[in-house]
């Protein structure tokens, strides 16, 4: 991925802004809300577009799984939507400056934004590495300051934030919003004014994990510095805009009328998601980690500014370990590359999209090997199938077929609530029926082609739902026509030997049709010396593969 020279943020190319109909199986879809703790039919606010707001990485160290299951999951979910006829606009922001990377910045002898800037490298190249199509527009923090005073600045206009001023009177840049001004606060975790909720249905959500909504003693949410000032009003009053500490760097801090110093971390999603989808938007997505204090006080914050703010939210449970959630403040965190080092891409994706986007994670090698499992079962059919019926489908064949066409229980499975165990099931029980297909056109029955080419077909489009797809990018040189390379790592040289081979197929097929067999059997022993078996298929060309 590419970054603009400005600090704004990037932009996706691939984004599509032509106006496509809706299917008709766009109106079954149903989705979890958090806020009211329901499924309920999704409705869009502009027919045939749906706009989503996702909380990103906070850019201070390297991503670990955790972090990409986030990513996955909300790619699929923007997939699903896409498939059902949507024009998607996604934002997710970059957090570029906060106390983690000052802090983790000045212990290495580093510049802040320096570290910054490498780290959303990392976390860039991880998406893409995991097919995660990029956002529409990816915004940074420190590229939307001006915005930030802005709100920060209405919302002390409209009585719902102050100042605190030093001895002499003047704003010392600590700004407050003030909590008791704003009677809905606790909508989305349904916390009543200074009282935790007891509502059967929030006890039913926080039972999906640990419990994310206390500070304080809470490892997931430790109490922000500035968030326990004794300046406060009230305790439950939270940071808009926090004064520079000594140790700050002079470029770490921003100048306001309310004093010099940098956003609270609520701040940054609530300006950057009305910067680009205006006062309303369709979805809001996070960690269920974030849903208090963080999404609870970017929702109250942005509805006291007068904006309609998120229709919905949509929280993702956590990867855990051992029972543990995956975090690098734990150190249970395994980065990405030390997963990748042992297991190809392709697989960590269905690893980290296999479960319920609601469904905690448990991340174990036993995960791993049953995606490996998985890869074989599929890339063995599509490899199959396109051999026996002489082609694979085509990208735009794929991208065409629409929910309307796909099987009914794979798209009655994604409409409850993007249910993507069933979905898969789905999956493999189209594999299984093309499988007894393929045998008989293999066997010679031409009658079961026109089958093999239809179960084909499903097969790809649903797997490119999960962006799993193993002949589309950037899986497509994993699994080639000719051989059975899974790795990923060597793309161009599995090409080149591919071409060779083939090139010896032909040969050896000619010398067999004109029954030179002493020519057609020293071209197999010769592959075989190179450690290259042959498979011969009745009514079909030879294929090969390593070992």
């Amino acid at each position: 991925m590419s970054h603009n020279v400005s600090n704004l943020g990037t932009m996706s190319n691939t984004e599509n802004t032509t106006p496509q109909a809706v299917s008709a199986a766009a109106a079954g879809l149903k989705l979890y809300d958090t806020a009211t703790h329901s499924i309920t039919p999704f409705e869009p606010i502009k027919p045939g577009e749906v706009s989503m707001y996702v909380c990103g990485a906070t850019v201070d160290s390297s991503p670990h799984v955790g972090h990409l299951r986030a990513a996955v999951a909300f790619d699929v979910i923007r997939r699903w939507f896409t498939k059902l006829g949507y024009n998607v606009t996604l934002i997710r922001n970059v957090t570029d400056i906060d106390d983690k990377i000052l802090d983790k910045a000045a212990a290495a002898g580093q510049r802040w934004w320096a570290r910054a800037y490498h780290y959303e490298r990392e976390f860039s190249h991880a998406y893409d590495t995991l097919g995660v199509i990029p956002p529409t527009y990816e915004p940074r923090a420190t590229g939307h300051m001006n915005d930030m005073i802005d709100l920060v600045q209405r919302l002390i206009d409209r009585g719902h934030a102050y100042v605190v001023p030093n001895a002499d009177g003047t704003p010392s840049g600590n700004v407050y919003f003030d909590v008791p001004s704003w009677p809905a606060y606790g909508e989305l975790t349904h916390q009543e004014q200074g009282t935790k909720a007891a509502d059967e249905d929030a006890e039913v959500a926080d039972r999906m994990g640990p419990s994310v909504d206390a500070t304080g003693p809470d490892k997931y949410n430790p109490v922000n510095d500035a968030d326990a000032s004794p300046d406060k009003h009230d305790p439950r009053d939270f940071a808009l805009w926090k004064a520079p500490k000594a140790s700050d760097p002079l470029d770490a801090r921003w100048h306001a009328p309310f004093g010099d110093g940098r956003p609270g971390w609520y701040l940054e999603c609530s300006t950057m998601s009305h910067r680009y989808l205006g006062d309303e938007f369709d979805i809001h997505g996070g960690g269920l980690d974030l849903r208090f204090p963080h999404h609870e006080n970017e929702m109250a914050q942005s509805r006291a500014a007068g904006w309609g703010f998120a229709h919905r939210w949509m929280h993702l449970a956590w990867v855990t370990a051992k029972g543990e959630k995956m975090s690098k403040s734990l150190g249970t965190g395994l980065s990405i590359q030390a997963v990748m080092a042992n297991h190809s891409a392709w697989v960590v994706r269905y690893a980290l999209a296999s479960a319920h986007y609601r469904s905690m994670l448990e991340w174990s090698e036993q995960s791993l090997t049953e995606a490996e499992a998985a890869h074989d079962r599929i890339v063995n059919f599509v490899q199959r199938a396109g051999d026996a019926v002489g082609a694979q489908p085509t990208a735009e064949a794929i991208a065409a077929l629409s929910a309307d066409q796909m099987p009914a229980d794979f798209v009655a499975a994604m409409n409850n609530d993007i249910t993507v165990p069933t979905a898969l099931g789905v999956v493999f029980s189209t594999i299984r029926n093309g499988n007894t297909l393929l045998s008989q056109v293999e066997s010679g029955d031409e009658s079961a082609r026109t089958g093999v080419e239809d179960a084909l077909l499903q097969v790809r489009a649903m797997l490119d739902v999960f962006g799993l797809d193993p002949l589309a990018q950037p899986w497509a040189g994993d699994a080639t026509e000719g051989g059975a390379s899974v790795n990923g790592n060597a793309d161009a040289e599995h090409a080149a030997l591919d071409a060779l081979v083939n090139a010896q197929l032909q040969a050896r097929a000619q010398a067999r049709k004109a029954k030179d067999f002493a020519t057609a059997d020293a071209i197999r022993d010769a592959l075989q010396a190179a450690g290259i078996s042959i498979e011969d298929k009745p009514a079909a060309p030879s294929t090969w593969k390593l070992g």
